[in-house]
């Protein structure tokens, strides 16, 4: 579908786009991801009809616009925050010829990687709702809709909502860039882990790591990670602590909360070893999803690391 020719003819012709190859329909959502009563129940709500004065984009694109719905999509999600960071890759993904202020026809498109070349997705802003709720990716700040109308388009290009409920971290990371990925195993690290993280940083890559278990399950564990999770990878420093030296590793959980209760986290003791400027510097005590841990609880908690870049 060619975008601009479909938004100049919805705005000649005074009509909202009304995408006939994912339409507003139970079809796209997928059969078996909710039960039948509740699917049939499913009502679709353009930004406009939400909000008064909807965005596409306020005030930048940050990891933290992002709040998981109902699907489980966080293999998406980690490499979204992950790519958020990276605004060289962003501006591929997320074209800046659109929003609701300008030209506005219901009409948006984002590109993907799909075998060697960029793939633009055309949608109409109809948006899944179940019981009031967004069924699909939420943003935290109520009239930005980027990350809801990108996690569509995503579902079109996989043929549904219910394609993107379980996938891998490492796919999504390449859909997002073209780039090269490279997957450790954290049960059986390489010996510069250490090295390795603080050089991707470096390089800017794009970065996530998963949790072993069910991924349909998430079950939250005691100490605040998640089980079968997939989370983005933000940070890794070296750090002066105490008499020593600590590396240690940012990490941010797509559901936009929820995080690590070890040592390094936010309220934790081992910040009061930490000069006054470095952990200004770092350390965002929020209720954000991010957190830090040390490299060895890092190894204890995750099975897997995924790192991408443009270029091997």
């Amino acid at each position: 579908q060619d975008f601009n020719r479909l938004r100049a003819l919805c705005l000649s012709q005074g009509l909202l786009f009304e995408d006939a190859t994912f339409p507003a329909h139970v079809s796209s959502i997928g059969p078996s991801l909710l039960s039948e009563d509740k699917l049939w129940q499913i009502q679709w709500k353009r930004p406009t009809e939400l909000q008064r004065n909807p965005y596409l984009v306020l005030d930048g694109v940050s990891r933290f616009d992002i709040m998981q719905g109902e699907i489980g999509c966080c293999w998406l999600l980690a490499a979204l925050g992950s790519l958020t960071q990276q605004k060289q890759f962003l501006e591929n993904v997320l074209p800046r010829d659109q929003g609701f202020q300008d030209n506005y026809a219901g009409i948006f498109h984002f590109r993907f990687w799909q075998h060697g070349d960029w793939v633009d997705v055309v949608i109409d802003d109809r948006l899944p709702f179940l019981n009031g709720r967004y069924l699909s990716v939420y943003p935290r700040t109520s009239n930005e809709f980027w990350p809801s109308l990108l996690e569509k388009a995503y579902a079109k290009l996989r043929g549904s909502y219910q394609n993107l409920h379980g996938g891998y971290l490492s796919d999504a990371l390449v859909d997002l860039t073209g780039g090269v990925q490279v997957q450790f195993s954290l049960k059986d690290p390489p010996p510069d882990l250490e090295d390795i993280l603080k050089a991707a940083d470096k390089s800017k890559c794009l970065m996530g790591c998963s949790t072993s278990g069910q991924l349909e399950r998430n079950i939250e564990l005691r100490n605040g990670i998640v089980q079968g999770h997939a989370y983005t990878v933000t940070g890794a420093v070296k750090i002066r602590y105490k008499k020593g030296w600590k590396h240690i590793i940012r990490i941010w959980n797509p559901w936009g909360h929820g995080e690590w209760k070890g040592p390094w986290s936010d309220g934790s003791p081992q910040w009061d070893h930490v000069e006054p400027k470095f952990r200004e510097a770092l350390l965002r005590n929020k209720n954000d999803g991010e957190f830090w841990m040390s490299c060895e609880n890092f190894q204890e908690q995750f099975s897997w690391l995924y790192i991408c870049n443009n270029t091997p």
